[in-house]
């Protein structure tokens, strides 16, 4: 049974999320305070992290980030800040979701639920070549490892099946929205925006100069195309 963790400072709120999920079949538990819900992601014992941003001990941001650095499981921040910017910042700091309040408990399970498909299916996703190169980027697909000129660099889950999904249909544009669909699922609830954010993270870590990128170039308008 997959378990859910729910970091959430209201009660009540965390206990309707704790109760939907179990009666779609998860194990769910609460963390009222920010470093106890911390102490609990680190432990590896959970499929989902579902994170309130405004906590007492440490801030949904901060929390997010050092999952980040030890897992890849996929984190939902839930949040009653709406503003574009709460969502964007809550994306670089590696989220995969950004859910508003108030929000619909069901609609949070079938994140949940799509979250952990996603996941598994870019996990264990295998493709025919084991090893793409394009100009010194080399992607091992059997040990799903990246390397820039010979250096390997680090890719959470998400951003490592987005590239791969790049670098296997080079030279051909794609809209965010086909983007999205076709990693995330059409059966899933999000904002394209979380694309925009993610191309901008493995920019920074593929491009010399993630301002002026070579390898994933932004048509205005349409949307992205990967150089081969």
């Amino acid at each position: 049974m997959k378990r859910i963790l729910i970091i959430e400072d209201d009660l009540n709120i965390a206990e309707l999320e704790r109760d939907y999920l179990q009666l779609n079949g998860y194990e769910a538990d609460i963390a009222q305070d920010g470093m106890l819900g911390l102490k609990k992601a680190l432990t590896g014992l959970y499929n989902v992290i579902i994170v309130d941003l405004m906590l007492p001990g440490k801030d949904g941001y901060q929390i997010t980030k050092e999952i980040r650095d030890k897992f890849e499981i996929p984190v939902i921040i839930v949040s009653a800040r709406n503003e574009d910017i709460d969502k964007i910042r809550g994306l670089g700091f590696g989220a995969d979701d950004y859910v508003t309040k108030p929000f619909s408990p069901a609609e949070l399970v079938a994140r949940v639920k799509s979250h952990i498909t996603r996941y598994e299916r870019l996990k264990g996703k295998i493709i025919a070549s084991e090893v793409i190169n394009h100009r010194g980027l080399e992607i091992n697909t059997a040990s799903h490892k990246v390397f820039i000129n010979g250096k390997e660099v680090q890719m959470t889950t998400t951003e490592y099946g987005l590239l791969v999904f790049f670098a296997t249909n080079p030279n051909i544009v794609f809209s965010k929205e086909h983007i999205f669909e076709t990693l995330w699922g059409d059966e899933y609830l999000g904002e394209t925006a979380t694309v925009a954010v993610h191309v901008q993270k493995i920019r920074k870590k593929i491009e010399r100069d993630p301002s002026n990128p070579e390898f994933i170039e932004t048509l205005w308008g349409t949307g992205y195309r990967f150089n081969s």
